[in-house]
């Protein structure tokens, strides 16, 4: 298969009927499910996989979709060996049960016989408004409509998805998984308005005029962290939310170089090394200033890219970017113990740090934001800000976790903004008792 091909495919095949139920006969079927336990969505394994045991597809469909509505996405992007997978008692006699492909398979049967196991309910609550489309504004929306709220999501970019899908790998995640989770949601009543920066294009308090009761602010983190060393300005210098962003909505139709070197150790940093090496890049490097063991990549995407062929460099930070007549030609790696020192070949270094946050005061001036620029709140309490009418969660709040753990933030934020407009409903209809009694009196 061409390299190009391999990036647009997916890496890891899916169950068949009989590969499936083979898996899901080797499940414990623990009392206590710690697998279930471990899961930040509630997505809850242990159930799920009885019902594939049991040859009930639909039933392991309805307690995926009514847990966890990014059923599909998790399954193909979740760090199951730090999560479900490492709490599998089967871990202790051989392997832990391959949860994550038994979800993928569930889902993707789930497509297939077209069951549709969440339904729309009819809209008659307040309107609210989710600012953002990543995964825990899409997790927060759909949960919303199913409560009966008139749900609206503004995304500034032309589709949704956030980092989903302007970020992950579609060798990893395919665009068509993205697409149909968030038509799903759309079926659930929720409506998209791209290319609407809340903010620029419109504000909070034109959107409170308009009706819009509470808010969800879910943002993410979408600026690229850099370090500042000599040569980050060459041409040929990029960082990874320009590199993944140029090439998943492009089909992988760019210009990546031949020597390309990522500088992180995290998953998007091996988004990064597989999508330049499956474009073309005859040599790609990471660079790495801890351990392999210290690296916080999934073991699976650590593994895809070492059958790839990339190339690891680890207890190395970077020094210096090296160019010529302005584009770069070579960086250089310091060795943490202090004496050691690299010297690599490149025409492109994409830095895979990490992201910050935007300018979140022009979105909100008064919103409480802590030493990082991230907004203040407990996602996993209630998600409240500073303000009563808006909630927050996600990156945008935690700086940077997981998918599953936005879809369980934004799990919280729904049950928080439904019990603060249910308080206000109630308090508005006994006023109006009241006035009502006053009226009668009289």
């Amino acid at each position: 298969m061409e390299t190009k091909q391999k990036y647009l495919t997916e890496a890891v095949p899916s169950f068949t009927p009989r590969t499936a139920m083979e898996e899901a006969a080797r499940c414990l079927l623990c009392h206590d499910a710690p697998c279930s336990k471990a899961c930040p969505a509630g997505t809850n394994p242990g159930k799920f996989i009885r019902s594939i045991r049991f040859r009930n597809i639909k039933g392991a469909a309805e307690t995926i979709r009514e847990n966890n509505v990014l059923g599909g996405i998790c399954a193909r992007v979740c760090p199951y060996d730090k999560l479900c997978e490492e709490a599998c008692s089967r871990t202790g006699i051989d392997r832990p049960i391959q949860i994550g492909r038994l979800q993928r398979y569930v889902t993707d049967q789930e497509k297939a016989f077209g069951m549709k196991i969440l339904k729309a309910v009819e809209a008659t609550k307040e309107k609210v408004a989710c600012i953002g489309s990543g995964p825990a504004s899409l997790a927060a929306a759909a949960g919303l409509a199913l409560k009966g709220y008139k749900v609206t999501v503004f995304e500034e970019k032309e589709k949704a998805g956030g980092f989903l899908t302007y970020g992950i790998i579609p060798s990893r995640l395919p665009q068509s998984v993205v697409d149909e989770e968030v038509q799903y949601i759309k079926d659930l009543g929720v409506e998209f308005k791209f290319n609407c920066k809340v903010g620029k294009d419109i504000t909070i308090e034109e959107l409170r005029k308009e009706g819009y009761a509470a808010f969800f602010l879910a943002t993410g983190t979408q600026l690229p962290k850099t370090i500042d060393i000599p040569g980050v300005d060459l041409d040929g210098v990029t960082t990874a939310v320009d590199f993944l962003a140029a090439a998943k909505p492009n089909n992988g139709d760019i210009e990546v170089g031949e020597n390309v070197v990522v500088i992180g150790g995290g998953d998007v940093a091996m988004d990064c090394a597989t999508t330049a090496r499956l474009l073309g890049a005859k040599k790609v490097t990471v660079l790495y200033r801890r351990t392999q063991e210290e690296m916080p990549a999934n073991k699976e995407e650590l593994k895809f890219a070492q059958s790839l062929g990339v190339n690891f460099a680890y207890t190395f930070r970077p020094g210096e970017i090296l160019g010529k007549d302005g584009k770069v030609v070579a960086i250089t790696g310091e060795g943490t113990d202090g004496e050691s020192k690299i010297q690599l070949k490149a025409d492109k270094v994409i830095f895979a740090i990490g992201q910050k946050a935007d300018d979140l005061k022009e979105i909100v001036a008064d919103i409480e934001l802590n030493e990082k620029n991230l907004v203040v709140a407990d996602e996993e309490a209630d998600c409240k800000t500073n303000i009563p009418y808006i909630f927050a969660a996600g990156d945008v709040v935690n700086g940077g976790k997981t998918v599953v753990h936005a879809v369980a933030a934004g799990k919280v934020a729904v049950d928080s903004i439904d019990e603060y407009l249910t308080s206000i409903r109630e308090i508005e209809a006994t006023d109006k008792e009241v006035a009502a009694e006053k009226e009668g009196a009289r």
